[in-house]
């Protein structure tokens, strides 16, 4: 049975530290927010947090990945921005795409025009899965972030937009994607 796509709620909060806590390093790196704060994921699950969060769990309630769409502020807020992070165990069996299309689906249904996704250059099965979703490539930015080792890393930001895209992506499922 595949895990369940559902909201973040606090209930899910020690399941998604332990989600959190055991990414590796490399992921880590690559994440905006400190995920081995404890206090991250508790002011993720509580309620009025900005933006929006789904989780997918298991039967037994174990976290194996995360999805958000949070919307941009002033002159952009009809874009999201939407970040993702799945169980490396996990990757590649279509966990992260069925998280993105929720997250995407309900970025189109609050009314974003556009959603973007901001991936390392070198990701090349995450960037893979965001195109076939209809992500486009918007801009690469050389150099911009820095791994745990020092190095220097390009960025690639992917966009969707919404108004041209969605008869295509209904062909994907995006619209049917279950709550």
């Amino acid at each position: 049975m595949s895990p369940a796509i559902v909201p973040l709620r606090e209930d899910h909060l020690p399941a998604l530290r332990a989600f959190l806590g055991g990414l590796p390093d490399g992921d880590v790196t690559f994440i905006k927010e400190d995920v081995r704060d404890p206090e991250t994921a508790a002011a993720w699950a509580r309620p009025g947090a900005r933006g929006r969060r789904w989780v997918a769990v298991e039967e037994d309630g174990a976290v194996l990945g995360l999805v958000s769409i949070s919307s941009l502020v002033g002159w952009s807020a009809h874009v999201g921005e939407l970040r993702l992070v799945v169980d490396p165990a996990q990757r590649g069996r279509g966990l992260g795409a069925s998280l993105a299309r929720r997250a995407l689906r309900e970025a189109l249904e609050a009314g974003l025009q556009k959603v973007v996704v901001e991936v390392v250059a070198e990701q090349e099965g995450a960037i893979r899965m965001f195109t076939d979703l209809g992500f486009r490539g918007e801009a690469l930015l050389a150099d911009h972030i820095r791994d745990r080792n020092g190095e220097l890393r390009d960025l690639l930001v992917l966009a969707h937009a919404a108004g041209d895209e969605w008869s295509a992506m209904s062909t994907l499922g995006v619209e049917d994607e279950v709550s």
